[in-house]
């Protein structure tokens, strides 16, 4: 509140001044008025003082009123008009006090709503509160009710207690803190004592942080003077407090429910990636859905693709020499090898059919050929390995078709699985049976041959037609041998193999026979070419060329 003053009062603008000066001359009186420091301020000084009168204001000495026996008249009027004044000023005090007041939490509240973070809610109000009253240090205290402890959510200044008493003077200071009241401490020394306060603090005030009847911590303000905090402090202290305890629990709730559903999203992803590792995202991809949990029952969709079958030769016979976790652990190591050699070339694997693969290629042919020709080298370098171990050597033989082909769910409400059901798939899996019977690793058929823009890029040489058993269509097959390690050689003898395939689909068997020997001649290690020279001799053996077809029978799938 502004200081009275009379000076101020007895102001030549001021009417009271006039009204005195007319009085003092009705009453024909000799008075006079002098400040609190004795300089006259109204009046003429006389001779003799027989009355003097202090005007008094909030027990604060304004000044004197001096003269003859009538002087109390005049002390009267003049402590009636410096009462109202003080009124006046300490109503316009109070008015702008509460003007500042409501001010202040208008913009406190303004800033509460730009942001949900509970540690820089609590830091605002501390930032506000030290506005208007007095303090060095501040702290916003909550109870963690999973933890069982106080925890600092903001401060402001240097801390003025022993941050290791919250834990061990917790329940000094949890009867204090959180007993839901607020106060103004004018004794600290119950809480230095216990070492909780540092020595250097003298004043402390603090309000409850409550919602709901529920309290969840305590603002505290601290100062290294004796202040002394009025009521009106800790009204504005705990109007604080109140407003942002309401922010503080919506932030920690909005936290936990964003945490919550961080984790919800993360267990969720951790279950996709799992089931992705059984049912392919492509799988899920083709049939429209970006998840699992979108997949129904009967869903089913039809796509041109390049299916792979990949089978390891006379497993049989190897496993019998392994026990059956070395039996499992082979398994799983060299399917760890062929797994990211399709995925490189943008196939997804259906099917791990123990020993065998089976994977699809959505794109295109390409893709498919160049993971058969990685899968080879994967198998050479596993190979090497082996060998320092004095293992047996492996190989695989690769078969691909390409055709329609329906992707769907398949199964009943309680059990569904990822099915693929076509033509295609039954071609290409013999196809990959054909890799023996021919002495090859790899074998495509002429329809994913067509596919492939780039051939030029290959190693390729026809194997003619093969009649599968139960079709009735034959189907006409290639080699692929860019991963052979007797590669030159074949590529040598590439032009006299082809034209001897091409006069044995002619019939010519006679002068195909012929062909083929000469490659074998030059090259005793292409089984291929020698497949076909018996083959050719057995029909002439046998006289049967003239009703020959030059087409390959498998009676086996």
């Amino acid at each position: 509140m502004i200081k009275l003053s009379l000076k101020s009062i007895l102001n030549k603008k001021n009417e009271t001044a006039s009204v005195i000066v007319s009085l003092i001359r009705q009453l024909n009186a000799t008075v006079w008025i002098e400040d609190e420091t004795g300089k006259v301020l109204l009046g003429t000084q006389g001779d003799t003082c027989a009355t003097e009168r202090k005007i008094i204001v909030d027990n604060e000495v304004l000044g004197v009123v001096k003269g003859d026996d009538k002087a109390n008249i005049v002390a009267d009027l003049l402590a009636s008009s410096v009462q109202k004044d003080a009124e006046k000023k300490k109503l316009g005090s109070e008015v702008l006090n509460l003007y500042q007041e409501i001010n202040l939490i208008y913009n406190f509240s303004e800033r509460l709503a730009q942001t949900i973070d509970a540690p820089t809610i609590s830091q605002t109000t501390l930032e506000e509160a030290g506005r208007v009253i007095k303090s060095n240090s501040g702290v916003v205290l909550l109870w963690d009710e999973d933890a069982q402890r106080l925890k600092i959510l903001a401060s402001s200044g240097e801390l003025f207690f022993a941050e290791e008493k919250l834990y061990s003077e917790l329940r000094l200071l949890s009867k204090i803190l959180l007993s839901g009241q607020s106060e103004i401490l004018t004794d600290v020394s119950t809480l230095s004592q216990a070492g909780i306060l540092l020595p250097e603090v003298r004043s402390v005030i603090y309000s409850a942080l409550k919602v709901n009847k529920r309290t969840m911590g305590a603002i505290i303000l601290s100062s290294n003077e004796w202040v002394q905090y009025t009521a009106a402090d800790l009204k504005l202290l705990t109007t604080l407090a109140l407003q942002s305890s309401a922010a503080i629990e919506s932030a920690l709730l909005y936290e936990k429910n964003l945490r919550e559903a961080k984790e919800r999203e993360e267990a969720m992803r951790l279950v996709y990636e799992a089931t992705g590792k059984f049912v392919p995202y492509e799988f899920i991809g083709s049939l429209g859905h970006n998840v699992i949990t979108d997949v129904r029952l009967g869903d089913q969709v039809e796509k041109i693709v390049t299916v792979l079958f990949s089978d390891i030769r006379d497993y049989t016979s190897l496993s019998e020499q392994m026990s059956p976790e070395e039996n499992f652990k082979f398994v799983c190591s060299f399917n760890e090898r062929m797994g990211p050699a399709i995925r490189k070339h943008n196939g997804f694997i259906n099917q791990y059919l123990g020993d065998a693969i089976m994977a699809i290629f959505p794109r295109n042919a390409q893709d498919a050929l160049l993971a058969a020709i990685d899968m080879q080298k994967e198998v050479q370098d596993l190979n090497k390995i082996r060998a320092v171990k004095n293992q047996t050597p492996i190989q695989i033989g690769v078969g691909m078709h390409t055709g329609p082909l329906i992707m769907g769910i398949t199964g009943d409400e309680h059990r569904m699985d990822a099915t693929t059901i076509s033509d295609t798939v039954n071609i290409a899996s013999r196809l990959e049976s054909l890799t023996k019977h021919y002495s090859v690793s790899v074998i495509l058929s002429d329809s994913s041959l067509k596919q492939i823009e780039q051939k030029d890029g290959f190693h390729l040489r026809s194997l003619g037609l093969v009649q599968l058993k139960g079709k009735r269509e034959a189907v006409e097959i290639h080699e692929c041998f860019n991963a052979s390690t007797d590669i030159e050689k074949k590529i040598n003898t590439l032009a006299v193999f082809n034209e001897g395939v091409s006069l044995f689909l002619s019939k010519s068997f006679q002068e195909a026979n012929l062909a083929f020997k000469q490659v074998v001649d030059t090259d005793p290690g292409d089984y291929t070419a020698k497949f076909f020279y018996r083959n050719t001799k057995k029909i002439i053996d046998e006289g049967v060329f003239e009703n020959g077809v030059g087409i390959v029978s498998m009676h086996e799938k």
